[in-house]
């Protein structure tokens, strides 16, 4: 039965359904609308008193619900200038060293940092040796994707592709999964080196967003986008940590890559282990303070 799943993946439109089911969770079709998202709740075991508004009813649309708001601090980001974060609500597929520029997938899978990053040799060979995490939100998660650090942001990348799921079984058939999928590539310079936050689409993915840009994917085409940033004055795209970034419409999977020498992983990081947005991540092996550490942040919106 896996093998039948993972094959049909192979030979469903997997655009064209993506696409339409894209259309239809943004439809507002009233009580039909509540009552997709009242089966929804109830198939996956959805918390909603995390939820700013619980009531399935006051949605407009099912991306309305999957993009639901948390309650202020009920996520509470753990201080400390050394202490990197969870990004999102997850649980973490594969983390560890970057060897020979590769990462693990899972089991006898591999893949490469450049195709990840969309065949950029260069950005690249800035993750030589360094660490990364895989991340995967299932449905049942919280869908926005937040900073697990400071960081300004240098760079974003749109690299175009499949859409395969991203759930384990995926993960553990399909060769090259997540530098194969479509996803956007987001790359920030931190107290602590570079930091690649890559979401990774798949299928029924509706879209991909980010707050400095709104949506990103789905565009029309097959190349790959690149969008450049000023990292320094009243333009740059500076973000605290814990502060929100981009948001998924249904679940998918957020990579993180950091540099040689720079981080370790926090002691609860395990495979299969549960992750929750704001909780100890990794440490920064030099932890630096600076004056910006007490500034207040400001995105705008659409620079491009």
């Amino acid at each position: 039965m896996d093998k039948i799943k993972v094959t049909l993946q192979y030979w469903i439109p997997q655009h064209g359904l993506t696409r339409l089911m894209g259309k239809l969770a943004s439809a507002k079709m009233g009580s039909l609308t509540t009552a997709v998202i009242r089966w929804f709740i109830k198939q996956y075991n959805v918390n909603m008193d995390d939820a700013v508004h619980s009531d399935p009813a006051y949605f407009n649309s099912f991306n309305e619900f999957f993009v639901r708001e948390l309650k202020a601090g009920i996520r509470p980001i753990a201080e400390g200038n050394s202490v990197i974060v969870h990004p999102a609500d997850a649980r973490t597929s594969q983390f560890g060293p970057i060897e020979n520029g590769r990462l693990i997938q899972a089991k006898g899978h591999d893949f490469s940092a450049q195709e990840l990053l969309g065949g950029d040799k260069a950005l690249a060979d800035e993750f030589i040796d360094g660490e990364f995490a895989t991340l995967y939100l299932s449905p049942r998660d919280y869908h926005r994707v937040h900073m697990p650090c400071d960081g300004v942001l240098r760079q974003m990348i749109y690299v175009p592709g499949d859409l395969f799921s991203v759930n384990p079984l995926t993960a553990a058939n399909v060769p090259n999964l997540f530098a194969r999928n479509e996803r956007v590539v987001c790359i920030f310079d931190t107290e602590f080196g570079p930091m690649a936050q890559v979401l990774v689409g798949a299928t029924i993915v509706g879209s991909i967003e980010v707050v400095w840009g709104g949506t990103i994917t789905p565009p029309t085409g097959s190349s790959v986008h690149r969008w450049n940033y000023e990292t320094e004055g009243e333009k740059a795209i500076r973000f605290k940590k814990g502060e929100e970034m981009g948001r998924f419409k249904l679940g998918s999977t957020v990579i993180n890559l950091f540099a040689k020498d720079q981080i370790r992983f926090d002691s609860s990081m395990a495979e299969g282990e549960v992750t929750v947005l704001g909780t100890p991540y990794a440490h920064q092996l030099e932890a630096k303070s600076t004056a910006s550490d007490n500034s207040e942040t400001e995105i705008p919106s659409n620079n491009q």
